[in-house]
C-alpha cells in the first residue's frame, strides 16, 4: 500500500512538472523581493520557505474552492530563479492531470492575497502576482470602536458649549454689575444738594420764594 502512495505521488509530480511551463496559459510567475522589503533583516530563500509558499497557495484554493481538498503536491512549481522568481499552476484534487482554470486561482489569490503576504513579511509590491492587480489591504479595525469615538467626540463639543455659556454668562453679569454702578453714580451726581438750615447750601436765597411780606417804603 506504502508503495503504491509513492508510486502516485511520484506520478502526479511528474505529471505536474510537464504542466508546469513558463508562459503556461494557466500559470503564473511570481517575483519575490525580499532584500528590498527587508534590507539586513532578509531571509534566504530556501526550499523551506518554497514549501511554505505551496501550503499557503493550497490554502488559498481550499478557501476558495469548498468540498476540494488542494495538497501541497497540487501547486506545482517550476522554472526558479535564484533571483527568487518562478511560475506554478494548480493541479485539480480531483484529477491530477488537469489544471484548475486561471478564474478560480486568481480569485483565490486575491481572497488571501493579505495572508500570503504576511507568512513571507511581505506586501503587494514586493512579492508580486504577475497578472493578478494588487488588492488594497483589508481595512484595519481600530481600537477603539467607531461609535465611541463618535461618542467622545460629541460629549467634548457639548462640553466646551457648557463651558463657553458659562463664561458669557458670567462676562454678561459683569457687565450688568458695571452698569449699574454707573447708572447710580450718574444719579447721585444730578441729585438736588440738600437744604442745609432752611437755605442751600451753596444756593442764592431767592426773595420770590419766600412767605414775608415785603416792606413799602413810606
Amino acid at each position: 500500500m506504502l508503495e503504491k502512495t509513492f508510486f502516485l505521488l511520484c506520478l502526479s509530480s511528474a505529471l505536474g512538472k510537464e504542466l508546469c511551463t513558463p508562459d503556461a496559459s494557466d500559470g503564473y510567475n511570481v517575483r519575490l523581493s525580499i532584500n528590498t522589503a527587508l534590507g539586513e533583516e532578509a531571509y534566504p530563500w530556501n526550499p523551506n520557505e518554497m514549501f511554505l509558499f505551496r501550503a499557503s497557495l493550497a490554502f488559498a484554493m481550499r478557501n476558495h474552492i469548498a468540498g476540494q481538498i488542494f495538497d501541497v503536491s497540487n501547486i506545482v512549481v517550476c522554472d526558479e530563479t535564484p533571483r527568487v522568481s518562478f511560475w506554478f499552476v494548480v493541479t485539480s484534487p480531483l484529477n491530477t492531470s488537469e489544471l484548475v482554470n486561471k478564474e478560480n486561482v486568481e480569485e483565490a489569490v486575491r481572497k488571501s492575497r493579505n495572508r500570503i503576504n504576511n507568512a513571507f513579511l511581505l506586501s503587494d509590491n514586493t512579492l508580486e502576482f504577475v497578472g493578478i492587480p494588487p488588492t488594497l489591504a483589508a481595512p484595519v479595525n481600530p481600537d477603539t470602536p467607531p461609535w465611541l469615538i463618535a461618542f467622545g467626540v460629541v460629549m467634548g463639543a457639548v462640553g466646551v458649549g457648557i463651558i463657553v455659556m458659562l463664561v458669557l454668562s458670567v462676562l454678561q453679569k459683569k457687565r450688568k454689575k458695571s452698569a449699574k454702578t454707573e447708572d447710580e453714580d450718574t444719579e447721585v451726581e444730578i441729585r438736588p444738594k440738600t437744604m442745609e438750615n432752611g437755605a442751600a447750601s451753596d444756593g442764592v436765597y431767592n426773595l420770590s420764594f419766600t412767605d414775608d411780606e415785603p416792606f413799602t417804603q413810606m
